[in-house]
């Protein structure tokens, strides 16, 4: 596969990890709880799905940037991506979180956005 296609695979992976994510703390926010969640395997299945074509677009670019190892600016953005895989129960398990998870997802989005197209860290 060439470039692109690993930066768009990357791209999907962020926006159905951040629309899960809204989705079901949107959900909890408005008093939603897990048994009542008829969505709850479609946003649990786009999750995860998201979180694949990130890892996989991800180091696919790497690798066709000839990018060797782990460079120290992948590495906060792999925590970033772990959080936000973790977030994923967070709404149903602490409701009064849903609120900020619902601004700081997309903030932590942007951060590791910020790390990978200036390669800081």
């Amino acid at each position: 596969m060439d470039l692109t296609t690993y930066k768009l695979m990357h791209l999907l992976g962020m926006a159905l990890v951040l629309m899960s994510l809204g989705a079901r703390a949107f959900f909890a926010m408005q008093g939603g709880d897990k048994l009542s969640d008829k969505a709850r395997g479609l946003g649990a299945g786009t999750h995860g799905v998201g979180l694949l074509l990130l890892l996989v677009g991800g180091f696919g670019m790497l690798a066709k940037l000839g990018i060797s190892g782990v460079p120290g600016w992948i590495h906060p953005k792999i925590l970033i991506w772990l959080l936000l895989g973790l977030a994923v129960a967070v709404p149903y398990r602490k409701p009064e979180l849903a609120k900020p998870l619902w601004f700081a997802a997309p903030i932590l989005a942007l951060i590791a956005a910020y790390l990978g197209l200036t390669k800081l860290g």
